[in-house]
């Protein structure tokens, strides 16, 4: 029996509004970054084995265009003010595409993200899906979320402030590991400092040449 592939959902802000808290750093320069960001975790779901699609959630046109030529699907975001109900409405996109997949969502601010890492939480995921349980992996500061797993009658994510204690008391089983690039998130120019040191995906690499404050 072949392994449990999933359609892996990735919500993306258009840059323009993305990444605010990158403080310091130019708007246009902001932007660079945070379309930067959201490539290199797309393409390292791509390189991933356990990944069999990936749908991206984004109103941008030109960001959808540079993640289609990756190989990404890509569908407007039909709830823009609330991320967990777009989620929602995409992992219901994808089981209508891919029934055979199960569903993940994956926050698109990994650029240090290492394909490894994600087919590691994937493989601990599949078990717990199988089960009928969600499953997330919490992110470096243990606060919020990086990636959110369910059977797709279960698909309830709580991305928001301190999403995992949320999605502790909804019964989802927290992914323990070190997974460190799979938890990487960035958020400001510290975080963006830490993935670096974890090796910055080519996007992101291209992206920073600039300097990072005004």
């Amino acid at each position: 029996m072949s392994e449990q592939q999933f359609a892996v959902v990735v919500p993306v802000k258009p840059p323009a509004r993305g990444k605010s808290r990158l403080v310091g750093v130019a708007d246009r320069h902001r932007r660079a970054l945070a379309e930067a960001f959201a490539l290199d975790t797309v393409t390292a779901a791509l390189a991933s084995d356990r990944v069999g699609q990936v749908l991206a959630v984004t109103d941008d046109v030109h960001l959808a265009t540079a993640l289609g030529a990756l190989g990404c699907s890509a569908i407007p975001d039909g709830v823009s003010a609330d991320l967990n109900g777009s989620l929602r409405q995409a992992a219901a996109e994808a089981g209508r595409r891919w029934p055979e997949h199960a569903v993940a969502a994956l926050c698109a601010d990994l650029p240090a993200l290492r394909p490894d890492d994600l087919d590691a939480a994937l493989d601990r995921a599949a078990g717990l899906v199988a089960e009928g349980r969600a499953c997330f992996v919490a992110d470096a500061a243990g606060v919020g979320t990086t990636l959110y797993c369910a059977p797709h009658d279960r698909f309830a994510p709580r991305f928001g402030a301190d999403s995992r204690a949320a999605h502790l008391a909804t019964g989802a089983v927290e992914i323990a590991g070190d997974l460190v690039s799979l938890r990487r998130d960035v958020d400001d120019v510290d975080d963006l400092a830490a993935a670096g040191r974890l090796g910055l995906g080519a996007h992101t690499l291209s992206a920073t040449i600039e300097p990072l404050t005004q």
